[in-house]
């Protein structure tokens, strides 16, 4: 298990764009991660999507799971922050959206990987709410040096 302390330390996003409050497990090879986001009212992107129906917009829940993707190819390659490196996310194909993602809501995402050349990592990712599929994809990240602002 990784609490979000330790994924402050692997990941650079920070709140409100921080997705993945928590990692589940991480099979023996390392193939396949599961981790958590529990969805509040308080969201920042709740009260304008939508008034009075606060759903989570797809996008962050694509997001989430490329947050997820990134903490298994870290563990996966053994990236630390200081190797300047960073996993951006580069594609996305077919991804569905099967049901709504609500306050309350408690996604579990699980996230494989399916092929890794050099640089270049794919991933088989599902999203689920209590048992059911909430959306799925394939997607596609670059390893990257990291473009830190100028002064």
């Amino acid at each position: 298990m990784i609490e979000a302390a330790e994924i402050l330390k692997l990941l650079p996003h920070r709140y409100p764009f921080l997705l993945v409050d928590r990692v589940l497990t991480i099979d023996d090879d390392q193939q396949v991660l599961t981790a958590i986001k529990n969805v509040t009212i308080n969201e920042p992107f709740f009260p304008g999507h939508f008034p009075g129906l606060p759903t989570m917009p797809g996008v962050l829940i694509l997001e989430a799971m490329a947050q997820a993707c990134g903490l298994l190819a870290i563990r996966r390659s053994g990236l630390a922050k200081e190797d300047d490196l960073i996993l951006y996310f580069a594609g996305i194909d077919n991804a569905r959206f099967k049901r709504l993602v609500v306050p309350g809501d408690q996604l579990v995402f699980r996230v494989e990987i399916d092929k890794q050349k050099r640089d270049i990592w794919k991933f088989k990712t599902q999203a689920h709410v209590a048992g059911e599929l909430a959306c799925e994809a394939d997607l596609m990240c670059v390893l990257r040096t990291a473009q830190h602002e100028k002064a």
